[in-house]
């Protein structure tokens, strides 16, 4: 089996006395309020989805991965997993302290163990990871909306938060006993934050041809208005795999996280992340983890080759198409007819038909994918 990013999976979920302690402890202790999306990351990195981070990045980590997109150690790392809180929160605590992360109803989530706290330069993280500072990119207005101060330090997760889907919510630990079961010694991941088209199937079974399974990761949290509701898109796939993948080269989980649209750097992250479940290859596609037209085509295929000590294989696709005439998905080196005979997999005007009441035809996507989705009055996040 892969080893984790790092060498070692993290484990900072507290169970039986020592989490019994942590809860009398948390009363007693400064509380601070925390969002879904912040809890998302903090059982992340206890479950050891984020290997090795232990806890929010300090100073040096930061300005390592915006600068090098490598924490200190140099292992490569490129989305600075932070925890912002108010500058008048911020004067209240002291480096060293214990503080107890609260959700909305004041239960105790996890202890943070404040390491440091720090100011940082929100043009310049937009810049480094967005390489825009325009708000009218998400992760932008996400970072200008952020409060002033950084707090970081090592974390325990005293409570887990119940997913609304947690029969596909499994940890790195358990995905990894699970291909071990199966037998499985290489493992293609693949990223989604969208229902399957064919296009996306083409390429999932063609990198299943040189693996011994595929898994199946969709994004499962915060995204951007226009993108599928996360039930729609497990719906979707739980159709498609049960009619047209072999029961035992497939499995299905999810990652919940928000997508943060960084495109290149988001790309080696969820190659990170996709290693520490297990899987040895990772399919990248056309402008993954993109938004608008804020990058070039490739540019999260490019990127790898700055990280020959990533640990994981990077599979690349490139452009791919129905063809009419072929009467199958083809590409720019199998095909040689013209475009007019092409239909693109387009994700847009997958939307269009969806929006205006038209099934997607069987060129773009199965038939029984389609059902699901337009089962749904409105299969879109608003």
């Amino acid at each position: 089996m892969i080893p984790p990013h790092g060498g070692k999976l993290v484990d900072r979920v507290l169970s039986g006395k020592e989490r019994e302690n942590a809860l009398l402890k948390a009363k007693e202790l400064f509380k601070i309020k925390i969002n879904l999306e912040l809890i998302r990351d903090i059982e992340n990195i206890a479950k050891g989805v984020f290997s090795p981070l232990e806890g929010f990045l300090c100073k040096e980590d930061f300005n390592s991965v915006l600068n090098h997109m490598r924490l200190s150690n140099d292992l490569p790392w490129t989305i600075p997993i932070v925890f912002d809180v108010p500058m008048e929160i911020a004067n209240k605590l002291k480096e060293g302290q214990e503080i107890a992360l609260v959700n909305s109803k004041e239960e105790p989530v996890a202890i943070l163990h404040l390491e440091e706290k720090y100011t940082y330069d929100k043009e310049e993280y937009a810049r480094k990871v967005f390489q825009t500072t325009d708000v009218k990119h998400p992760g932008v207005a996400k970072i200008k909306a952020m409060n002033d101060v950084l707090l970081g330090g090592k974390i325990d997760l005293i409570k887990q938060t119940p997913s609304p889907f947690e029969r596909y919510n499994l940890s790195p630990l358990e995905t990894r006993v699970l291909f071990k079961e199966k037998g499985w010694k290489t493992i293609v991941g693949f990223q989604t934050r969208n229902t399957p088209h064919i296009g996306h199937e083409y390429v999932q079974k063609t990198a299943l041809t040189f693996t011994d399974g595929i898994f199946v990761n969709p994004v499962i949290g915060k995204k951007k208005k226009g993108d599928f509701k996360d039930e729609v898109i497990l719906k979707a796939y739980e159709e498609l795999i049960k009619n047209y993948y072999l029961k035992e080269r497939a499995v299905m989980s999810i990652l919940q996280t928000e997508m943060r649209y960084a495109g290149p750097r988001e790309a080696i992250f969820h190659a990170i992340v996709r290693k520490n479940f297990g899987c040895t290859h990772f399919i990248i596609g056309r402008d993954h983890a993109g938004v608008g037209n804020f990058y070039p085509p490739y540019a999260a295929q490019d990127i790898f080759s700055e990280f020959p000590d990533l640990g994981i294989v990077p599979l690349f696709f490139k452009s791919f198409f129905y063809c009419k005439k072929c009467n199958s998905v083809e590409n720019e080196k199998t095909c040689p007819h013209p475009p007019s005979e092409h239909i693109n997999f387009s994700g847009t005007k997958i939307r269009e038909l969806i929006i205006k009441g038209e099934t997607p035809p069987p060129e773009l996507m199965r038939p029984e994918v389609a059902k699901i989705i337009m089962s749904y009055e409105n299969p879109f996040v608003e």
